[in-house]
């Protein structure tokens, strides 16, 4: 008899058996290693990677897009950026911050385990065509979406000057993989253990004043950060595209709570984005419906986080 393990990958509450017939066994093993977690690390305390196995998702993902996934059947939906794929091996990777609930829960998850769903490539990818000269300017964990982009950009032959800021050294991430993707690369961190001390907008503008001309910039990271990117980007009349990944929370443009202002029309960003024109986003109206669902999400987090020194 072959035995169907109790476990995340299959959704079974109790052990069953099943005949020794090929074709059933072979079925077996394809629902046990759905959606597989190949690989987990930490990227710093609060940010960690994971590489998934999902070859249809891979197939088409591109930058700029993002998956929904569930932990478990019972589980919340949430949506999160590819941060990288490999046709080849059919694997997707995903890079989260540990904020609320969900993630915390996927956090807890590990290699061999299996995530319930992981649904995608979702949005629309980012605009490549026609390009010789991008600066990507990312923030914080917003550096997991802007790593993919600059990558797509590099291998295309654009020139690509990458612009990451941290709050400290211990923040830092994709450091490696930015200087390989860039013609340039600059590294800013707010308390200056990393890289230069200053602001991203601050390295931005001072690429821009040495006579740098970009066709395009590509802003990604917290909602205040792109804000300000916009608008010094607006003095200079330089394009630039803003990733309204943030404030995404269902995904499929029912719930409503990734509505936004652009151009003075409403806007959802999972389905008519991620991105945006970031000259025409209302970065203050996001910013406040954003900060609407904090308490629920810290709350939630808390809940999530004594569940779990329950069962320890």
């Amino acid at each position: 008899m072959y035995f169907i393990p109790c476990n995340v990958c299959t959704g079974l509450r109790s052990t069953a058996t099943v005949p020794e017939v090929p074709a059933l066994q072979i079925l077996v093993r394809k629902v046990k290693t759905m959606y597989e977690i190949l690989e987990k690390r930490s990227l710093n305390p609060t940010v960690t990677l994971m590489k998934i196995a999902a070859p249809k998702v891979a197939k088409k993902a591109e930058p700029g897009q993002f998956i929904i996934l569930r932990t478990d059947e019972n589980g919340e939906r949430i949506p999160l950026t590819i941060a990288d794929f490999d046709r080849s091996e059919g694997t997707v990777t995903i890079i989260f911050q540990i904020v609320g609930a969900t993630t915390e829960k996927l956090n807890h998850m590990n290699e061999g385990d299996c995530l319930h769903d992981f649904v995608g490539p979702l949005g629309r990818a980012t605009e490549t065509e026609g390009l010789k000269k991008v600066a990507v300017v990312g923030g914080g964990v917003g550096c997991a979406i802007a790593y993919p982009v600059a990558k797509k950009l590099h291998d295309l032959g654009v020139e690509v000057h990458s612009i990451v800021g941290f709050r400290n050294k211990d923040l830092v991430i994709l450091e490696d993989e930015f200087r390989a993707s860039s013609s340039k690369f600059v590294l800013m961190s707010d308390d200056g253990t990393a890289g230069e001390k200053g602001l991203v907008t601050d390295a931005l503008k001072k690429l821009i004043e040495s006579g740098e001309k970009y066709d395009r910039v590509i802003t990604i990271g917290p909602l205040i950060m792109m804000k300000f990117v916009c608008q010094l980007t607006k003095q200079y009349e330089i394009p630039t595209v803003a990733s309204m990944n943030p404030i995404m929370i269902d995904g499929t443009g029912m719930c409503g709570g990734c509505r936004l202002t652009v151009g003075g029309q409403t806007k959802f960003a999972c389905v008519d984005g991620p991105e945006f024109d970031g000259h025409l986003i209302d970065f203050d109206e996001a910013m406040a419906r954003g900060a609407m669902y904090k308490p629920f999400e810290r709350k939630a987090h808390e809940d999530t986080c004594n569940l779990f020194k329950g069962v320890q």
